[in-house]
């Protein structure tokens, strides 16, 4: 479905605006913008790595000046949506970590579970704080020929990309700021601060002015750019595992000139599997001995929590409206591919 066009070639009424400046400005200022744009992209060092026979290659974020354009009201009932989704979800984790009652009901099939890559049997029986698993959800949306958006995937484990999405917005309103006066255009600059006052609220309840890190694996991760983004713009440290040691009160610290520091929060950017070498691959260099021992104490707080990725998974993905109807009493309102 073209999201700009009708099939007879018209402008949708959402586009007409965009159309009408696109053909005022021609397709030489156009394509001009689009080299300023790259070129600014290139300069400000947003950039993904690219891994090829063996090698490590910084390419520049590709980004099209072309905006893709949502009419506000079907916007609200995808937010609305996606945060039905997620709380379904959550829902679900906390489930299956603990009681299980969606499979006692006949609702969720045990053998999917038996089967899961992504479950954690280490995390049976878990309480995280408010009950959440999953704080950052990357859904995946896709809109069909009906016109419809769908949901393709949950990406729930180490969801990715928010950054880019920040800097598309900073060079897009340098590319084309006739729009940001034609359309009431939704902000999302405050994305980091919110984020930070969701980590912060993570923190044990006794830490009245928590410290905050973001757990990478290293400038040779494919997301690092993110991780170093987010960081920055949070005022929290960069660390990597051998960065953080977990002491003999089983609380988390982290290793500075001064001495160590304790760690109230971290936000991981690494795989279930490497965060805690005790727990679960012994060889990982890029986790932290003991993490789990001090999560499962309270004396931390991480997100996303380890083992939320069982919702994640492209079996349990079928069975998401269902979760919708069993926890929630709710027909969901962005259905499955």
């Amino acid at each position: 479905m073209d999201e700009l066009l009708e099939t007879d070639g018209s402008p949708r009424p959402i586009a007409r605006d965009l159309i009408e400046l696109l053909h005022r400005i021609g397709l030489d200022e156009v394509r001009e913008r689009q080299r300023v744009s790259d070129l600014e992209i290139l300069t400000m060092g947003i950039s993904f790595p690219v891994y090829s026979d063996g090698e490590n290659i910084d390419r520049a974020w590709p980004f099209d000046i072309i905006p893709r354009l949502i009419d506000g009201d079907e916007w609200s009932v995808v937010e609305r949506g996606l945060a039905q989704r997620l709380r379904a979800l959550n829902r679900f984790i906390d489930d299956i970590y603990n009681d299980q009652k969606i499979i006692a009901d006949g609702v969720f099939p045990a053998e999917l579970l038996e089967d899961s890559a992504n479950y954690r049997a280490e995390c049976r029986g878990v309480h995280p704080k408010f009950g959440v698993w999953a704080h950052i959800s990357g859904s995946d949306l896709v809109r069909a020929g009906d016109g419809q958006l769908y949901v393709l995937e949950d990406n729930l484990r180490v969801p990715s990309g928010v950054s880019y999405v920040l800097e598309n917005r900073a060079v897009a309103k340098r590319a084309f700021p006739e729009l940001f006066q034609q359309y009431r255009i939704r902000p999302v600059d405050a994305y980091t601060d919110e984020l930070n006052k969701l980590l912060s609220s993570l923190a044990p309840a006794d830490r009245r002015d928590p410290t905050i890190v973001v757990l990478t694996p290293g400038i040779f991760n494919s997301a690092y750019f993110e991780h170093s983004f987010l960081a920055q713009r949070m005022g929290a440290e960069l660390v990597e595992g051998q960065d953080l040691v977990v002491g003999d009160d089983d609380c988390v610290y982290m290793k500075t000139i001064q001495g160590l520091e304790r760690v109230d929060v971290i936000y991981r950017r690494i795989d279930d599997l490497f965060i805690d070498p005790e727990v679960f691959l012994p060889d990982s260099m890029l986790g932290v001995p003991g993490l789990m021992r001090a999560w499962k104490a309270g004396n931390v707080g991480i997100a996303n929590a380890p083992g939320a990725g069982v919702a994640d998974d492209k079996v349990v993905y079928a069975w998401v409206p269902d979760m919708v109807r069993y926890y929630l009493g709710e027909e969901p309102l962005i259905p499955n591919v």
